[in-house]
């Protein structure tokens, strides 16, 4: 029976996969992939192109679990909140396809985002189609597109993600607000740490 229980493990590990993927470059173009649609928990399908507006797009992969996420809970609220109060569009995407039946499944996101008050639009990210082509690993992690889609900044919320009383650089709130002020990023880039994105294994 124990050698079973291995052996189910293990299969369960080669068929998901954590292996990095090259992350789109700062200064870069959003890739071909704003027109896909994908299900957001209001019920509506939206795309990335929809939700842009002309001040720039912030872009964050997250989930429900991840206990780097449920560290950034109100950081991440905060963030994303003062992101619109900017006019930027907001996505927050999940990714994971290993809990898609459980703990990352789209009732259970609509659930996360009810308790969370998101106000913005938290979808599913397919078969971690947006993932790919970003090059996102982590949950959570950012990208901060201005309005001609161009990556301005991609990385973490601040400089302490395990801890919020110790941060002393909140790298994407500078970010925006230097954007926002026409100047160049002065932090263009920061480590994402978090879980890794649960992608499936390629045949």
């Amino acid at each position: 029976m124990q050698k079973l229980s291995l052996f189910l493990v293990a299969g369960a590990l080669a068929f998901w996969s954590f292996a990095p993927i090259a992350n789109l470059s700062v200064g870069s173009k959003m890739p071909d992939v704003g027109g896909i649609a994908m299900k957001d928990v209001s019920g509506k399908d939206v795309t990335l192109q929809q939700l842009s507006t002309k001040s720039g797009l912030l872009v964050m992969f997250s989930c429900n679990t991840c206990p780097y996420v449920v560290k950034n809970e109100q950081r991440t609220s905060e963030i994303l909140r003062y992101a619109a109060s900017k006019g930027l569009g907001v996505a927050v995407l999940n990714s994971n396809e290993a809990y898609r039946n459980g703990e990352d499944s789209y009732d259970a996101m609509k659930e996360y985002a009810s308790k969370q008050q998101y106000n913005w639009a938290y979808a599913v990210d397919k078969n971690h189609v947006i993932a790919d082509a970003f090059g996102a690993s982590r949950t959570p992690e950012c990208f901060l597109f201005d309005g001609n889609g161009t990556l301005i900044y991609h990385g973490a919320i601040d400089d302490s993600p395990a801890d919020a009383a110790a941060v002393k650089r909140q790298h994407l709130r500078i970010a925006i607000d230097e954007m926002s002020n026409g100047q160049s990023v002065s932090t263009a880039t920061s480590r994402s740490v978090g879980c890794g994105i649960k992608r499936l294994s390629k045949p």
